[in-house]
C-alpha cells in the first residue's frame, strides 16, 4: 500500500491554486469547485481575446497608426498635423476680412426709397419757366421746390420735367437728369439736389453695444470700429465679445479682439449693412489621459492646442501616449478637400475629421503652438499600450481572486469542521513517497 495515501471514505483530495495540497473534500463539492475553476479560466480567455470590454475613456491608441486603416471603411477622415495642414487651416479660418474682400474706400451715398430730398432750379435770365415773386430785382431766376420723398417707384417730381429717377443715383446724377429734362424749355437751367433726411442708406448696429441704433451712412466713410463706436461701443469689451457683419445676404463673424489686432478685418461698412455685437464664451472639451477631464473656457480670443492641453493639466505621465493626441472637429467641405480628404463618401457641407498630433516628435510641440483651436473642439489623449495591458492583467487577477476566495473558504470550512468534531479525515494527500 502506498505510504501516506489517505482513504477519505469517498472523498477526494484536490490541489489548490499554485499546486498547494488541500484537505480531502466530498466528491460533490470537489466537482462543484472544478466547475467554478473552469468558469474562471474561460472568463480570463474572454477578457484576453476581447480587450474592448476593459474600461477606458475612449478609443485606443491604434489610431496613431492611421495608415493601417482603409479610408473608405471609416465614418470619418483622419489627418496628421503637419506644417502644410496648419497653413491650409490658417488660410481658411473664418474672418470678416476673408469673407468680404472688397477693399474699396467709402461708397457714394445714393438715394433710395424713403429719402427726403430738396431740389433748387436755376435759370440764367429773367422771364423763364421759374419766375419768383422778386424776379424784377435780380437778373436770373431760381426756385426751391418743396422737400419731397423718393416714392415707392424710386422717383421724385420736378415741374416741367416730370418724374425723375432718383433711386440708386447720386445727387450729381439726379441733377444731370433734371437739367437734361429742362434744357429745351428753361433758360440755361441748372439744378442743385440735396439730401435732407437720409433713410435708405443707413447702417444698423445691434446687440450688446451702448446705444443700439440705426444711423445714416457717412459720405466720408466709416469702418467697423467707427460704426461700433457711434453706437456707444461694446458693453463687454472682453475676449468673449464677437462682431458679426451681414451684407447682401452674406454673414461673417470674428472676435472683437481680432478686429482690433488684425486690421484686415476692420473693413469699410456700406449702406444697408447690419452689425451685430454679441457675447459667446468659447469652450473646448478634454477627455482621456490628460491631467484633467472636462469642459474648459478659452480665456482668450485665440487659443492654440498647446495652450488648451496646458489648461487641461497637460498629459498624464502615468497613462498618456504622447503620439496619440487627437482633435475631433467638423470642417467645411472645401477645406477638407484642400487637406487631401476624399469627400465623395461624405454627404453634407461638413466633413468629420480627426486630427492626430504626435508629441513624441519634438516638432509636434512647435506644431501645437500654431494649431488654432475652435469653439466646441474635442481633444482626446489615448492611453499607452502598457496601460491597456496592465488593465487586462488586473482584470484577470480579479477573476482569479473571485474564484479562489470561495474555494479557500469552502476548504477552510471543512477543515474547521473536522477539527471541531475530532475526526482525522482532513489528512493532506502526499503522493510523492510510495513504499512497496
Amino acid at each position: 500500500m502506498a505510504k501516506g495515501v489517505n482513504f477519505c471514505d469517498g472523498r477526494k483530495a484536490i490541489r489548490g491554486l499554485g499546486g498547494a495540497r488541500l484537505p480531502c473534500l466530498p466528491a460533490d463539492l470537489s466537482g462543484w469547485l472544478r466547475i467554478v475553476a473552469r468558469t474562471a479560466v474561460l472568463s480570463a480567455l474572454v477578457a484576453h481575446s476581447g480587450c474592448s470590454t476593459l474600461p477606458t475613456a475612449g478609443p485606443t491608441n491604434a489610431l496613431a497608426s492611421m495608415d493601417q486603416f482603409v479610408p473608405a471603411s471609416l465614418p470619418f477622415a483622419t489627418v496628421k498635423v503637419t506644417n502644410d495642414v496648419e497653413e491650409i487651416l490658417e488660410r481658411n479660418s473664418i474672418r470678416i476680412g476673408r469673407v468680404f474682400v472688397d477693399r474699396r474706400g467709402p461708397s457714394e451715398i445714393r438715394f433710395g426709397v424713403g429719402d427726403t430730398v430738396s431740389v433748387t432750379v436755376f435759370e440764367a435770365a429773367a422771364g423763364g419757366l421759374f419766375i419768383p415773386a422778386d424776379a424784377g430785382v435780380r437778373p436770373g431766376n431760381y426756385v426751391t421746390l418743396p422737400n419731397q420723398q423718393v416714392d415707392t417707384q424710386g422717383n421724385i417730381t420736378v415741374p416741367y420735367a416730370g418724374a425723375i429717377k432718383a433711386q440708386g443715383r447720386t445727387a450729381v446724377q439726379v441733377q444731370a437728369a433734371i437739367v437734361a429734362a429742362l434744357k429745351n424749355r428753361a433758360l440755361e437751367p441748372q439744378a442743385v439736389v440735396a439730401l435732407v433726411d437720409q433713410r435708405a442708406s443707413s447702417i444698423s448696429v445691434l446687440g450688446e453695444v451702448g446705444t443700439p441704433s440705426r444711423f445714416p451712412a457717412s459720405a466720408s466713410g466709416e469702418r467697423l470700429l467707427d460704426a461700433i463706436s457711434r453706437a456707444g461701443g461694446p458693453r463687454n469689451p472682453g475676449y468673449d465679445t464677437w462682431v458679426m457683419l451681414e451684407r447682401e445676404g452674406r454673414q461673417a463673424a470674428a472676435p472683437f479682439a481680432a478686429i482690433l489686432e488684425q486690421p484686415a478685418n476692420n473693413i469699410f461698412v456700406r449702406p444697408q449693412d447690419t452689425i451685430y455685437v454679441f457675447t459667446q464664451p468659447q469652450t473646448f472639451v478634454a477627455f482621456g489621459a490628460s491631467g484633467q477631464q472636462g469642459q474648459f473656457p478659452f480665456g482668450a480670443w485665440r487659443l492654440s492646442i498647446a495652450e488648451a492641453l496646458g489648461k487641461a493639466g497637460g498629459l498624464n505621465d502615468n497613462l498618456a501616449d504622447p503620439a496619440s493626441v487627437y482633435l475631433y472637429r467638423g470642417e467645411r467641405r472645401e477645406v477638407a478637400e484642400q487637406l487631401g480628404v476624399d469627400c465623395a463618401r461624405f454627404g453634407g457641407p461638413i466633413v468629420p475629421i480627426i486630427y492626430n498630433l504626435n508629441l513624441r516628435d519634438p516638432n509636434g510641440y512647435f506644431l501645437a503652438t500654431k494649431f488654432e483651436m475652435r469653439n466646441k473642439d474635442v481633444i482626446f489623449t489615448s492611453n499607452a499600450q502598457s496601460v491597456e495591458a496592465s488593465k487586462l492583467l488586473t482584470y484577470v487577477r480579479l477573476i482569479t481572486a473571485t474564484v479562489n476566495d470561495p474555494l479557500m473558504a469552502a476548504v477552510n470550512a471543512y477543515t474547521v469542521k473536522g477539527l471541531a468534531t475530532g475526526t482525522s479525515s482532513a489528512t493532506v494527500v502526499n503522493t510523492t513517497t510510495t513504499v512497496k
